[in-house]
């Protein structure tokens, strides 16, 4: 399983790693347990850590059966992970409001975090030290913006955004355990074209104002950016179901211990793209009355 969040390409249980899933080739052969898609409709997903008999030079196994493994994935270890990569955001956060860090530094911690979270993105395994350090990084940047909104432009949006960043996860977790919303290969594909598209966006409209002055296109400001505002925060609550589908998955199919790291990792990825939404939002709003 590999982390995820709206910028960053999605890699849910796949052959090549080892665990079954949505955007894996699917090539199917007799016998194969990872040919299953936990994401597909009207089957029932294998589990490709099930013991089976294997037969040496049979196709898709190795010569001899694998051991049993030890170490799998539970949804307490999730949860302490996430509870570590969140913890060390806001702990972050609060140190850069306190020390009232300037915009320029909280704009290298950003890019700092950007690196680290594309590293980390693009790893087969999870490395604890750098998803930590990815969420330090992340926290000095969300503590100086938020510190900067709330004093120049919105007072109170930091406090807004963050009980609107925990209504959506409530809401999604409540709506995901209750099968209101149903995580399929076509929720997936709908999901992915339309954060590409605002991703696209977002970076065209960047670059007309970086090259051009003012707001770009003005995505980001009036009505547009109230639309794109909301736009970007009900895509955050599909990212967040994603993550949650691949929890699920990895517990499911008995995922190793060490990829609750990677599940830390895309739901923090997650939480702070829906955080920065509601603090773009709400300073909009505020600041146009």
């Amino acid at each position: 399983m590999r982390s995820s969040n709206p910028v960053f390409s999605r890699r849910g249980f796949s052959r090549d790693n080892g665990y079954a899933g949505f955007n894996a080739t699917q090539q199917p052969q007799a016998g194969n347990p990872y040919a299953a898609n936990p994401y597909a409709t009207g089957a029932q997903p294998t589990n490709p850590y099930a013991q089976q008999p294997q037969t040496a030079g049979q196709p898709g196994f190795p010569p001899t059966a694998a051991p049993p493994r030890a170490g799998r994935m539970t949804m307490d270890d999730v949860v302490a992970r996430t509870s570590m990569t969140v913890g060390l955001v806001v702990a972050m956060a609060a140190v850069a409001w306190i020390t009232d860090l300037s915009l320029g530094l909280a704009l290298g911690a950003m890019l700092i975090a950007l690196v680290l979270g594309l590293v980390q993105s693009f790893k087969r395994k999870a490395s604890p030290p750098l998803i930590l350090a990815y969420a330090a990084f992340e926290g000095l940047f969300l503590g100086a913006v938020s510190n900067y909104v709330d004093s120049y432009i919105a007072d109170g949006a930091a406090m807004q955004a963050v009980l609107g960043t925990m209504a959506v996860f409530a809401a999604v977790l409540f709506m995901y355990k209750a099968r209101i919303i149903r995580v399929t290969r076509r929720f997936y594909r709908f999901v992915m074209a339309a954060a590409i598209g605002f991703v696209l966006l977002m970076g065209i409209n960047l670059l007309f104002a970086v090259f051009g002055g003012g707001d770009g296109l003005g995505f980001r400001s009036g009505g547009l950016g109230i639309l794109f505002g909301v736009i970007g925060i009900v895509l955050g609550a599909a990212f967040l179901a994603l993550d949650f589908k691949q929890v699920e998955d990895g517990i499911a199919y008995g995922a190793p211990r060490e990829e609750s790291w990677l599940a830390a990792f895309g739901l923090t990825l997650t939480l702070v793209w829906i955080y920065l939404e509601f603090l773009r939002l709400i300073a909009i709003l505020q600041s146009s009355d």
